[in-house]
C-alpha cells in the first residue's frame, strides 16, 4: 500500500511539473498574441510556475515572465503611438515587474551545468529589451516623468534606482555611458528623494551631480538646504564655499555664508572672508552691500557708510543700499534722542531734539529712494512712515500708511 501511495505521489508531482511548465508556453503564447494579448490570463499561468520546485530555478520560466510586461508596455506604447487611450500607470508597472523578472532570469542563466559551463541563451534578448527600457523615453524615462509630475515621489525614485541601475549591470560590459539626459532625470530624481524623506540619497545624487554640468548652481543651494535640514554645519558652510568658488558673482553664497558666521559669533570671518572675495572681484555691488550691513551690524558705522556709498555708485539701482545708509543715518538721530532724554534741562533738550530732526531729514531722501526703486518692499514703506511721523508730515503718513495697510 505505500508503495502504491508514494508511486502515486511522484506521478502527481510530475504530472504537476509538466503541467506547469506547459502553462509558461501558455503564458507566453497569450502575451505574444497578434490580436488579443491576454496579460491578465498570462499572469495567471505563469504564477504557479514561479513557485513549483521544477520550473522557478528555470530561467526561461522567469524570462517569460518579464516578457508578459515587456508586451503589454509595449501595447500601451502602441496604443499611444496611434492616439489612443493608454493607461501610464499599467504600461510603467508592466516595466518595472518585467525588469525584475529578466534580472531573475538572466541570473539563473548564469548559473553552470553540471559541466561547469555556462550557456545564458536568455542574455542577449534580455540586454536588448533593457537597452530599450533605458534608452527610449516612452519607457522609464516617461513612467519617471509621470510620477514625479503626480508627486509620488517615493515610486519615482525607485524608478529612477531602475534607469540607473541598468548602466551598472554586469550584461551591459560598461556599453551605457550616462548622457546628458542622464544627469537631468537625476537631478529631479535627488528632488524625490528629498521629498520622499530620503534625505542621505537626496545628498549623494546632488554631491554627484555638482561635479556635472547640468544646473550646478542650482545643485549647489539643493545640497545646501540638505545638510541644513540635517543640521549638518560642517558640510553645508563647505558646499557654500564651494558653490561660492565656482559661481564667485552669485552673492547668495556669500550672503548665506556670511550669515552664518554671523549668527554662530564668527563676524571677524565674515569680514575676512568678504574682504578676500573683494579682493578678487572689486566691482561687485553686492559684494560692498553686504561688508556694509556686516559692518553695521560690528557698529563700524564709517566704514559701513562707506561701502554703502561704494555699493550705489556701482549700482544706482539697489534699493537695499540706499535704504542701509538712509538706516545709518536714522539710527544715528534715534541714538541722539535715545540720550536726550535724560536731559532735564529744557533748553539742552530742545537743542538735541532739533539736531536729531534734522539728521532724520537727512535720512528721508534715501529711504524715499529705496521705496520708489522697490515699490513692493514694505519694510522700506515702514521706515518711511516712522520719519513722516517723526516729522509731522501727516499728508504723506497718510497716504503711505494706507499703501502698507493696502499690502
Amino acid at each position: 500500500m505505500k508503495k502504491i501511495i508514494l508511486l502515486l505521489a511522484v506521478t502527481m508531482s510530475v504530472s504537476f511539473a509538466f503541467a506547469q511548465k506547459a502553462n509558461v508556453s501558455k503564458a507566453k503564447n497569450k502575451a505574444l498574441a497578434l490580436e488579443k494579448p491576454d496579460f491578465s490570463g498570462a499572469r495567471e499561468l505563469i504564477k504557479p510556475a514561479l513557485e513549483e520546485p521544477t520550473t522557478k530555478n528555470l530561467a526561461n520560466t522567469w524570462h517569460v515572465a518579464g516578457l508578459i510586461g515587456y508586451k503589454e508596455n509595449e501595447s500601451e506604447n502602441l496604443k499611444r503611438q496611434n492616439s489612443f487611450s493608454y493607461d501610464n500607470d499599467v504600461k510603467g508597472k508592466a516595466i518595472m515587474e518585467s525588469y525584475r523578472y529578466f534580472l531573475v532570469a538572466d541570473s539563473l542563466g548564469e548559473i553552470p551545468n553540471e559541466k561547469g559551463k555556462v550557456s545564458n541563451r536568455l542574455r542577449k534578448d534580455i540586454k536588448s529589451k533593457l537597452s530599450e527600457y533605458y534608452y527610449n523615453s516612452d519607457n522609464l524615462i516617461s513612467y519617471f516623468i509621470h510620477l514625479y509630475d503626480q508627486g509620488s515621489h517615493q515610486s519615482a525614485f525607485d524608478v529612477f534606482s531602475v534607469f540607473a541601475e541598468i548602466p551598472t549591470l554586469p550584461m551591459m560590459n560598461n556599453e551605457i555611458v550616462p548622457d546628458t539626459t542622464f544627469y537631468m532625470i537625476k537631478y529631479f530624481a535627488a528632488y524625490s528623494a528629498s521629498r520622499a524623506g530620503l534625505n542621505d540619497e537626496a545628498i549623494a545624487f546632488y554631491e554627484d551631480l555638482k561635479t556635472r554640468d547640468y544646473e550646478r548652481m542650482s545643485v549647489y543651494d539643493l545640497l545646501y538646504n540638505e545638510y541644513l535640514n540635517k543640521n549638518d554645519t560642517v558640510n553645508f558652510v563647505r558646499t557654500l564655499k564651494e558653490g561660492f568658488a565656482a559661481f564667485p558673482r552669485e552673492a547668495w553664497f556669500l550672503q548665506n555664508l556670511i550669515n552664518h558666521y554671523i549668527y554662530s559669533n564668527q563676524s571677524e570671518e565674515a569680514l575676512t572672508y568678504l574682504n578676500s572675495a573683494l579682493e578678487s572681484d572689486p566691482n561687485v555691488a553686492q559684494y560692498h552691500y553686504v561688508k556694509g550691513f556686516l559692518n553695521e551690524q560690528l557698529e563700524s558705522i564709517d566704514d559701513a557708510q562707506a561701502s554703502f556709498d561704494k555699493a550705489i555708485e556701482l549700482d544706482p539701482n539697489m534699493a537695499d543700499a540706499y535704504a542701509g545708509k538712509g538706516r545709518l543715518i536714522f539710527n544715528k538721530a534715534v541714538k541722539i534722542m535715545e540720550d536726550a532724554a535724560s536731559i532735564r534741562d529744557n533748553k539742552k533738550y530742545n537743542i538735541e531734539f532739533d539736531k536729531a530732526e534734522v539728521i532724520f531729514k537727512e535720512s528721508l531722501p534715501l529711504f524715499l529712494k529705496a521705496t520708489e526703486l522697490a515699490p513692493d518692499d514694505i519694510e522700506h514703506k515702514r521706515i518711511l512712515r516712522t520719519l513722516y511721523y517723526r516729522l509731522r508730515m501727516d499728508a504723506e503718513w497718510e497716504a503711505i500708511n494706507n499703501e502698507i495697510n493696502a499690502m
